[in-house]
């Protein structure tokens, strides 16, 4: 695109970093941050009190049906309830890789939260979130396969 006789960006580009303003009531506004915590806490609260640990409480993982592997996920319940408990050590031993990302992902919602509620969300530019996505995706790719190396046994569920 052409650049204007002045050489100033077009007017209508915006840099990726660029406060998009909310408008509306603030409760409005945190909706979906409060409503992906409240599930979140239902979830929680439903694994704290029906424990997973248990062999078929929750059904099985197809891919450990299907394949005799564990998948990325399996664990992930028992971490959970392990959480609700207090017992971190318990819960990385179920699935690190979750546990490891949580700090993270409280961290993401707790930025969302903040920026609605002052009214203006600041997206992520678009390389960045490129980049942490290519990062996620190869650490759980890695994280599958070691977790179902003979040598690995601490990662299993």
């Amino acid at each position: 695109m052409p650049r204007p006789a002045d050489g100033s960006a077009p007017a209508f580009v915006s840099t990726p970093s660029a406060p998009v303003p909310l408008t509306g009531p603030r409760l409005v506004r945190l909706g979906p941050p409060l409503a992906l915590a409240a599930l979140l806490l239902g979830a929680s609260v439903v694994l704290h009190l029906r424990d997973p640990h248990q062999q078929g409480s929750y059904g099985f993982c197809p891919w450990l049906a299907l394949t005799g592997t564990y998948c990325p996920g399996c664990g992930g319940l028992r971490a959970v309830n392990d959480l609700t408990h207090l017992r971190v050590a318990d819960a990385a031993s179920s699935n690190l890789l979750f546990v490891s990302a949580v700090p993270l992902l409280a961290a993401a919602w707790l930025r969302s939260l903040h920026q609605r509620w002052r009214g203006a969300l600041r997206p992520w530019p678009p390389a960045r979130l490129h980049a942490l996505s290519v990062v996620a995706g190869v650490l759980v790719v890695a994280f599958w396969v070691v977790r179902n190396l003979p040598f690995a046994g601490w990662l299993t569920p």
